[in-house]
């Protein structure tokens, strides 16, 4: 597995840096094997904070994505680590309860998102704000249990799939209140 550890304006020692790849290495061979790598960054939060950020992806189409600070850099290393952790804990656990098979989380790929921008004289206001998007993005197809999952997983707040049942597209998203929102389309 290839973990790579970098400073942002930190010098990251010998030890940190071997603490955090074995660590990473562990928690992936534990849990998931089949992860090809993680990206871990430190830097400097406010008050003079250490901050730590671990992007691994896992499989196609779910990085899993957390970030910590402490006083400490290993403290803020352990903090992101132990999401890592939970977060892999928690896929493995619904991939072996569900018994999800690889072919079943089939993407769709024909999304697309246009930019939209107003003419050169227009400044954005605050009730006319700018729209930005991404120009391609992957639509899984999973049951609504599984698309929880996976968002959980992207760490995002919303998340667009096909629904297998239906075949149609839906999407889920976390509510203000901590729960689940499900939008179906009517008929």
């Amino acid at each position: 597995m290839d973990v790579r550890v970098a400073g942002h304006q930190v010098d990251t020692g010998d030890s940190l840096r071997e603490h955090a790849q074995r660590r990473v290495a562990d928690i992936t061979e534990k849990y998931f094997s089949r992860s090809v790598g993680a990206n871990v960054t430190f830097g400097r939060g406010p008050n003079n904070d250490f901050t730590c950020d671990i992007v691994a992806p896992v499989v196609q189409g779910v990085v899993l994505k957390a970030s910590h600070s402490a006083r400490e850099a290993e403290m803020a290393f352990n903090g992101a680590a132990d999401r890592i952790e939970k977060q892999l804990r928690r896929y493995a656990r619904r991939l072996k309860d569900h018994k999800v098979d690889e072919a079943a989380q089939a993407y769709v790929e024909n999304a697309g998102y246009t930019v939209f921008s107003g003419t050169a004289d227009d400044e954005p206001k605050a009730d006319n704000p700018a729209i930005v998007a991404e120009s391609r993005v992957d639509i899984p197809e999973s049951s609504v249990s599984d698309a929880v999952m996976l968002m959980d997983l992207r760490n995002t707040t919303a998340l667009l799939f096909k629904n297998s049942k239906s075949g149609e597209l839906n999407m889920i998203y976390r509510r203000d209140d901590g729960n689940i929102g499900w939008v179906e389309p009517g008929k």
